[in-house]
């Protein structure tokens, strides 16, 4: 492991850990909702995207380890430069899906590699 991809995984783990927080007990209704929860969720997946870009960048093989993380870039970069088409059950359907199994792999890395 490249001694800069802890601090990225970490990041990683930080942003899934809020967007787990913030949406626990809710329906996607609740998400809908919700005008601060939507962007903050939003933005949380941008640093996941971000922190994933880096971290392919810098560490190919730690990356590869991580499920759709091809998939999680592009989706930051639809957030980014589509904000004005993001479509709110596509970020809902991310939150239910992919989420719990990025924390999953991230903090069995950050184990690996000695973190929290």
């Amino acid at each position: 492991m490249q001694p800069e991809s802890p601090k990225l995984l970490e990041d990683i783990r930080v942003s899934v850990t809020f967007i787990v927080n913030q949406t626990r007990g809710k329906a996607l209704e609740d998400y809908l909702a919700d005008d601060v929860l939507r962007p903050a969720v939003e933005r949380h997946f941008e640093i996941i995207g971000e922190a994933l870009n880096r971290l392919s960048r810098r560490d190919p093989e730690i990356t590869a380890r991580i499920d759709d993380h091809a998939r999680i870039s592009a989706f930051r970069n639809i957030l980014i430069h589509g904000y004005d088409a993001i479509d709110d059950r596509r970020v809902w359907d991310a939150i239910e899906s992919s989420v719990p199994r990025l924390l999953q792999q991230v903090e069995e890395l950050l184990s690996e590699a000695g973190g929290p």
